[in-house]
């Protein structure tokens, strides 16, 4: 395999992509567009006006399985915040690195190693979305729709500490409740007021207790804000509050839960309005996944490590369709979210080769001996 280039994973990594900054998102897809229309795929943008326009990079369909790549775009940084790139000899350091310009690098690189061997590529597309890292609230919708041409689905996340891939990761809902009450002042006129706050208080209460560890579910009413001052009955309250879940049934009672509390607590007499809910369904091993696993496995010649998640990712969002999906493609590396993200240059070669193998034996059957003849020295590392 040639020796990476992570000077120029450097250049996507100084460009910023925060979430909100759609310039410089769309700047970071034009570094992808730039790096991938040399392999030959076509391009397909999906617009947007105030976030990063999404990317679909495809290409011809023959007949076998048809495979999507999933990545997304943008990091968590705000521009003049963290933009530095570093590396030693071990590690690369930067925003993205492992979260996950570097999972779509290990992509790119798959990719490049591919057309490199076999020529012209086919039933392969890419797909990079502008809003993971604050919940692709837009993006979900499309993927959702795209995922279902596919057979199979990689996602790019950063790989576990053992290069574990993930087979499942916790749903996730929010919701922004708003509560009005009845101003009134607390000593002359107690009885008129009608309690935003007392409302808010009893009603977090009520939604924390649907929290039940043992089955992996939370609630978490993380922000509160409410009432005028000490003498005033409050007239207005809100919160915001997350729920997540591991299986079905439970993101079903947490939702319902939260829901029948909003309906009863406004017997009292406040009024309750709702905005948000499910943001992503829950990513759980399936039978059609589990044989996805074992096909690798046999391809790879030895067993990929697997792990479970709390935190989400699009990986949920194709999953949810049914798409036998796996993710944690990327390489291993840590720190994401912070300053002090890093990954590591070897997780990069083992992944790359990897994905490479996996790819050329579902696209390339008619060349099933040089499929199985790729990376045969760094995947016995």
């Amino acid at each position: 395999m040639t020796k990476l280039n992570f000077d120029e994973l450097a250049s996507l990594i100084t460009c910023n992509s925060h979430s909100k900054n759609k310039a410089g998102v769309d700047l970071h897809g034009e570094q992808m567009i730039e790096l991938l229309a040399p392999l030959g795929f076509s391009l397909t943008r999906y617009q947007r006006e105030t976030i990063g326009d999404h990317l679909l990079f495809h290409t011809p369909k023959q007949a076998g399985k048809k495979v999507l790549l999933l990545g997304h775009l943008d990091t968590v940084f705000p521009e003049h915040t963290f933009t530095d790139f570093n590396q030693d000899e071990q590690w690369v350091y930067g925003p993205g690195v492992c979260d996950m310009k570097g999972g779509n690098f290990v992509a790119l690189n798959a990719l490049r190693a591919l057309r490199s061997q076999f020529g012209p590529l086919h039933n392969i597309d890419f797909l990079l979305v502008s809003d993971e890292e604050i919940g692709s609230d837009d993006s979900k919708y499309l993927t959702a729709e795209l995922a279902k041409q596919y057979d199979v689905c990689l996602v790019f996340e950063a790989a576990g500490e053992n290069h574990e891939v993930v087979t499942a990761r916790k749903g996730i809902a929010t919701f922004e409740i708003d509560i009005t009450g009845k101003a009134a002042h607390a000593g002359n006129h107690y009885s008129d007021g009608v309690d935003a706050n007392f409302a808010l208080a009893n009603m977090l209460l009520e939604m924390t207790s649907l929290t039940n560890l043992k089955r992996g579910s939370t609630v978490n009413v993380g922000k509160i804000l409410g009432g005028i001052g000490a003498n005033t009955i409050s007239p207005h309250a809100s919160m915001v509050v997350e729920a997540r879940f591991s299986s079905l049934s439970e993101q079903q009672r947490l939702l319902e839960g939260i829901e029948n509390i909003c309906l009863a607590i406004e017997v009292t007499g406040v009024d309750i309005t709702i905005r948000g809910g499910l943001q992503r369904g829950v990513m759980t091993p399936s039978a059609a996944q589990k044989a996805l696993l074992e096909e690798i496995n046999q391809i790879l010649g030895k067993p990929l490590l697997t792990e479970q998640r709390g935190g989400v990712s699009d990986a949920n969002i194709v999953s949810s369709v049914g798409i036998p999906t796996l993710d944690g493609f990327g390489p291993f590396g840590d720190g994401d979210h912070t300053r002090h993200e890093r990954a590591l240059k070897s997780s990069f070669e083992l992944r790359i080769e990897q994905v490479t193998r996996i790819l050329a034996t579902w696209c390339f059957e008619h060349n099933k001996h040089a499929a199985q003849s790729l990376t045969d020295e760094a995947l016995a590392q």
